[in-house]
């Protein structure tokens, strides 16, 4: 697949327990058809951290890559803001 085809998500790091692995909390926002409230729709994805330097509380960027377990279908990009 190619680099500039594949999904990419921001969100919040929302668990770090396991190794090598972060479940991150992505919101999606979107308006309804007829009612014109604004809906937010939260989707945990896991993602893989190689070096394990997320933690709970980080805003990261991942990105879409082949599979890497049952799950785990995202990668840790960059920590675009770590916790205080």
């Amino acid at each position: 697949m190619d680099r500039n085809l594949r999904k990419v998500r921001q969100g919040m790091v929302f668990s770090d327990a396991m190794e090598k692995t972060i479940t991150v909390t992505v919101e999606s926002r979107k308006r309804h058809p007829i009612y014109n409230k604004i809906l937010t729709k939260t989707t945990k994805l896991k993602a893989h951290d190689e070096n394990n330097e997320a933690e709970k509380g980080d805003f990261v960027e991942i990105m879409e890559t082949r599979p890497l377990s049952a799950t785990k279908r995202w990668r840790l990009v960059r920590i675009i803001k770590k916790k205080k």
